[in-house]
């Protein structure tokens, strides 16, 4: 028997706006089947680059200075990226561990389109969200893994996007009792819902939100969260209501200025690094204005090439997925050299830029800007580096003699 075709239905931007503060009713976002479920967080990424320019705006008019470091926000949104590749691959471990345990061992089906199951489920999701993220506190082997996200010296939007690549491979635990009730696409919204709503908590333009302090997690809260003054270790984990650190007796109110990051620091800004390394004055290596802009742009490109591929995976053949997100993880660690003056920074970034051509001029990728200046751009950035490898190596000969 044939299988009947869902279409996933659009939605715009501003309904992606909204689901990222709740702002959303249950009629809007109940969907029959898994299928029909929008990726909410992809289609999310307009918005965050929207909502950084604003904090950057808004940061400047208020203080006269960056909110953002280059060089910690290209760490922060690589490593976002980086825990986003394996979903070009397989579906999320999360929803298909779901979607296995309620085929095989729901004991009842609450209907997939009441708004009793939608707040249910929101509930639970938070929930689980919130002993899953205290146990990826107190927990070693989980807090190798969830380390990454709080290695930021820096509180602003970037940091919300610095996320683990392998967390997400023991979030799915504390979720599956929701599913022996509440069916998969109820579950497949919230999960993606409760990870948007994180987004913007993730500042320090915003600074209190009066009553709503009271039940839902906010900016002030996760600033606590995310500090290593004394007073704000292991508390506030909340996703989206603060209800649950209150109840559980792990809530802080917002004291004394907040100093962010791990009480011993990661001194690099190389994403791979971030994610598997367990700093007390900043870390901020010194940048040529000139090397900051060159990131800044490459950067841009590569944000270009990896929405573009998210968009195709279920058209792209597994090997170009594979050479794709081989180069998208070789230009994030070429980046991290680069940022942290590596010496062999120069040599790296010249096979990157070659690369990069290669793939362009065989139809791998595309770029919005026209062929020629992107192509006379590329082979300058080539030459360039190739200078600079030669110049490194003509000194090291020099000081051996």
């Amino acid at each position: 028997m044939a299988s009947m075709e869902v279409e996933t239905p659009s939605i715009t931007l501003n309904q992606v706006a909204r689901t990222m503060f709740y702002l959303v009713t249950p009629n809007e976002t109940s969907f029959q089947h898994v299928e029909e479920v929008p990726d909410y967080v992809d289609k999310a990424t307009p918005i965050f680059l929207g909502m950084l320019v604003l904090e950057l705006v808004l940061g400047w008019a208020k203080t006269g200075s960056l909110v953002i470091r280059i060089n910690d926000g290209v760490t922060s949104v690589s490593a976002g990226l980086l825990s986003r590749l394996p979903l070009l691959f397989l579906r999320s471990l999360e929803l298909s561990s779901y979607i296995y345990i309620w085929n095989n061992h729901r004991l009842l089906e609450l209907p997939w389109d009441s708004p009793w199951t939608w707040w249910l489920a929101f509930l639970g999701v938070d929930l689980a969200y919130y002993w899953f993220h205290r146990f990826s506190h107190e927990l070693n082997i989980l807090w190798a893994a969830h380390q990454a996200h709080h290695s930021s010296e820096e509180y602003n939007l970037s940091t919300a996007l610095r996320q683990s690549s392998t967390q997400q491979f023991a979030s799915w635990i504390l979720h599956l009792p929701l599913a022996l009730a509440v069916p998969p696409t109820v579950f497949a919204v919230h999960i993606q819902f409760n990870l948007l709503y994180q987004f913007w908590i993730h500042t320090e333009v915003i600074r209190h939100l009066g009553p709503l302090e009271w039940v839902m997690n906010t900016p002030s809260h996760h600033r606590v969260h995310h500090g290593r003054n004394r007073y704000c270790i292991d508390k506030n984990y909340a996703g989206t209501l603060i209800i649950w650190d209150r109840i559980f007796g792990t809530f802080a109110p917002e004291g004394d200025k907040v100093v962010y990051g791990l009480t011993k620091q990661i001194k690099s800004f190389d994403p791979i690094y971030v994610q598997v390394t367990v700093k007390e004055v900043p870390y901020n290596p010194t940048l040529p204005v000139v090397l900051q802009a060159y990131v800044l742009l490459q950067f841009l490109l590569l944000l270009a090439v990896y929405t573009d591929v998210m968009a195709m995976k279920l058209i792209l053949s597994q090997q170009t997925l594979l050479l794709l997100a081989g180069y998208i993880i070789f230009t994030l660690t070429s980046f991290g050299l680069i940022i942290d003056r590596r010496p062999n920074a120069a040599v790296v970034e010249m096979f990157r830029c070659a690369l990069l051509l290669g793939l362009y001029r065989f139809g791998y990728m595309k770029v919005a800007v026209p062929s020629m200046p992107f192509e006379v751009f590329i082979c300058l950035s080539v030459l360039y580096w190739a200078l600079q490898t030669l110049s490194k190596l003509a000194n090291g000969k020099n000081k051996q003699h």
